[in-house]
């Protein structure tokens, strides 16, 4: 059995409504909604909020809202991995017993079944305690630069001067869409960025952090031109 967590609180400071906003016709939490329902790899898939407009709207998308999360875990300084183990631990409670608990982001509107699917294949076959998603950065951070307090510049690896972008390791960073993590790994509070855990790299387009009303009319251009749904 596998849950699906979707963590969409109601506190959103730089875009108001952020987890509900209208994305491309719908609620942006639509999207994630969607893309776990026709994964068809959750027994339940969970929102967990603080909010009862976000609540409603969930429940008529096809998530279930079976608590309302306290107020302790809907701060702005709450991590993602209290805010699930919270949800694991209603579900222990409440006899459900899942073998895999998968966070899916509100506002990542280009998730894709697919992934999800494909990463869910991962965590089963691997050792280890999370699969997330992650990308790669465009520019090699290796040659990255930095400026100093006296306004000049300097080479954060200085030791990479003479060496071509091609020949150095490939970065990643955190693409925020799902992670995928072993339940006792969740309630145990276990680092999703360590060692033991393995990510599932996405191409560039299908990523897009949504922090401003520019990314997010960037994002919708994108999801419009990709998305399956027209």
């Amino acid at each position: 059995m596998n849950l699906a967590i979707i963590p969409a609180r109601g506190g959103s400071k730089r875009i108001p409504k952020k987890n509900i906003k209208i994305f491309n016709g719908k609620p942006i939490i639509y999207w994630p909604i969607k893309a776990a329902i026709e994964s068809k790899l959750f027994d339940e898939i969970i929102v967990s909020t603080d909010d009862n407009e976000i609540a409603e709207i969930a429940k008529n998308l096809g998530a279930s809202v079976p608590f309302k999360r306290p107020k302790e875990l809907s701060d702005d300084y709450t991590g993602i991995t209290p805010v699930i183990a919270h949800a694991i631990n209603w579900a222990l409670k409440s006899k459900i017993k899942p073998d895999f608990a998968c966070c899916i982001c509100a506002t990542a509107p280009m998730i894709d079944s697919v992934d999800l699917i494909k990463s869910y294949n991962m965590i089963k076959e691997a050792k280890c305690d999370y699969v997330f998603s992650i990308s790669s950065y465009k520019s090699s951070i290796f040659r990255s630069l930095q400026i100093t307090a006296n306004g000049n510049i300097k080479m954060n690896y200085p030791e990479n001067f003479n060496k071509r972008s091609q020949d150095l390791p490939s970065a990643f960073f955190d693409a925020a869409q799902f992670y995928w993590g072993k339940i006792e790994s969740w309630v145990d509070n276990k680092k999703i960025f360590d060692e033991n855990s393995k990510g599932y790299v996405l191409p560039e387009w299908k990523v897009k952090d949504i922090d401003t009303l520019d990314d997010w009319i960037y994002a919708e251009i994108i999801q419009k031109i990709t998305s399956s749904e027209k």
